[in-house]
Order: structure tokens, then C-alpha cells, then sequence
């Protein structure tokens, strides 16, 4: 299994003026993995500002998997994603956002290389996803030889009201098996 988790730094929630985006930071960290089965993600993405008891709607960036397992038979893998809570300062009921106001959907691939049959988890936003639990976000299932799919998910977040304004951090991972 390989995982990469994406910091997604910089969501600043205003509780006044009109949104505006921060400079992008974080990092990507490669927790574990499976010889021969790759995925990339952003390094870091900045999704912005919004008011509480708004919306912030942004796409994450590609996250690519590469599969260079060759002629095994079947190859077949399936990329989950899931989220931790976003947080500023200290944390506290005041001062997070749940994962369950995280939503994701995949959308379809945007580029694919190599056989087989690629799936998406969430092809549009009608089939968004929160994520409070580890959820499907691609999948290949038959086929075999090397191949590659890449695709562009959007996260939404729903901001809550009444949450103090500042700068709240978190992460998607998303990993595949």
C-alpha cells in the first residue's frame, strides 16, 4: 500500500470582508508502500477563504497512481481518500471544522495511459462524498500491464457558523492498494 497525505495549509475563514487566498504551504509525506504501485498528490494546496456558515468549493490539484506491475494478473487497485479535522490555534469546539463538512468528489479521470478498466469514485459533484471515513476515490478493475490515471477531485467545505476566523489546517491522504 502506498499513502501520501497532502497538508492542505492556509484555509482562512473571515468572519468579515469578502474571501481572499493565502500563499500555499505544506508539505507531502509517503507513509508506506507496494512495490510497484504509485500515487502522487499536491505537495500543499491552499483553498482560500471563506465566511462562517459558508462554502468553500476548490479542486485539490491531480493526484495521479502509476502501475508498473507489468503483466501481473489481475492488477487491479483501488485509491482511497479520507481527512482529518481542519483546526486553527488550539483547537476546540470553537475553533474546528469536522471532517464530516469536508466533501470530496473525483470527478473523472483527466488522463490515462495502459488497458484496463478505470472507474471514478465520484464522476460529479451529485455523488460528493464526505470525509468522515475512508472513502473510494478510484479504481482499476481488470486488466493488466502497466497503466497510469490521473484526476483533478474538488473538495467542498462547509464552514460553520459561529467558528472563530483564522488560519485552519488539515489533511487529505489519499493512498492505493
Amino acid at each position: 500500500m502506498r499513502l501520501l497525505a497532502a497538508l492542505l495549509g492556509a484555509i482562512l475563514i473571515l468572519v468579515t470582508a469578502s474571501p481572499a487566498d493565502a500563499a500555499p504551504s505544506g508539505r507531502a509525506v509517503r507513509l508506506a508502500q507496494t512495490v510497484g504501485v504509485d500515487i502522487t498528490v499536491p505537495a500543499a494546496v491552499n483553498l482560500g477563504s471563506g465566511l462562517t456558515g459558508g462554502t468553500l468549493t476548490r479542486q485539490l490539484g491531480t493526484v495521479e497512481v502509476r502501475d508498473s506491475r507489468g503483466q501481473v494478473n489481475p492488477n487491479a487497485w483501488v485509491a482511497t481518500v479520507s481527512a482529518t479535522v481542519f483546526v486553527t490555534g488550539g483547537g476546540g469546539p470553537q475553533r474546528t471544522i469536522g471532517n464530516d463538512r469536508v466533501s470530496y468528489w473525483s470527478g473523472p479521470a483527466t488522463r490515462s495511459t495502459g488497458g484496463g478498466t478505470l472507474v471514478p469514485g465520484q464522476p460529479t459533484s451529485a455523488q460528493a462524498v464526505t470525509l468522515d471515513v475512508v472513502r473510494e476515490a478510484f479504481r482499476k478493475t481488470a486488466g493488466n500491464g502497466n497503466n497510469a490515471v490521473a484526476w483533478a477531485p474538488t473538495i467542498r467545505i462547509a464552514i460553520p457558523a459561529g467558528i472563530v476566523g483564522g488560519t485552519y489546517q488539515g489533511s487529505i491522504t489519499h493512498s492505493v492498494a
